[in-house]
């Protein structure tokens, strides 16, 4: 929808769903089937402590609302990144 419309500035088309950092990164490691460890480094800057988009501009201006869950928005995404990855050789990275 956003590309084929004539709005031409940027839109946040992700979940509205506030989580924190810590929470992302467990659900990308989860999807992921990873074994790993969240570790903080507390000697360094904390920066921001949890995400969400504001989506009020895009409901304006598509009426668009996200259908589908944080989970599955993320699992998709990494699926196609996994997908890249395997059709490319290690020589074109």
């Amino acid at each position: 929808m956003l590309m084929n419309s004539d709005y031409d500035k940027p839109l946040n088309i992700s979940s509205d769903r506030l989580v924190t950092i810590d929470k992302l990164a467990e659900i990308v490691i989860k999807i992921s089937g990873k074994k790993l460890t969240i570790k903080h480094d507390l000697s360094k800057p904390q920066g921001v402590r949890r995400r969400n988009a504001d989506l009020t501009l895009i409901k304006k201006v598509l009426g668009w609302e996200p259908k589908i869950s944080l989970e599955e928005e993320l699992r998709r995404t990494y699926e196609w990144i996994l997908s890249r990855l395997s059709s490319t050789s290690v020589s074109n990275i």
